[in-house]
């Protein structure tokens, strides 16, 4: 593994102390996109996505397959704004 410096090491700390908001954040943006798209295979490359940002964020897995598998996009923007209260995997 490299050697970093103090600041790259400060970059990389703050990343992953911040990781579910970017997580969340990367889902709303997801979200927007959805309900703006016209295309099918980018609609397709933007569930891809949400998935795995709902896997970064550790979505119980029956929840995340329950929101991909209906793909609807009121659905996923409700759910994030649930997780934006109360992250996913706090209890």
């Amino acid at each position: 593994m490299p050697d970093y410096s103090r600041h790259q090491k400060g970059i990389i700390q703050r990343y992953y102390d911040n990781r579910e908001k970017i997580m969340l954040e990367r889902l709303g943006t997801i979200v927007t996109e959805l309900f703006l798209v016209e295309s099918d295979k980018k609609r397709d490359a933007l569930w891809k996505r949400a998935a795995k940002a709902m896997h970064g964020l550790k979505v119980p897995p029956k929840l995340a397959e329950h929101i991909l598998s209906g793909r609807d996009a009121e659905v996923l923007a409700r759910n994030v704004r649930d997780w934006e209260r109360k992250p996913p995997g706090v209890n």
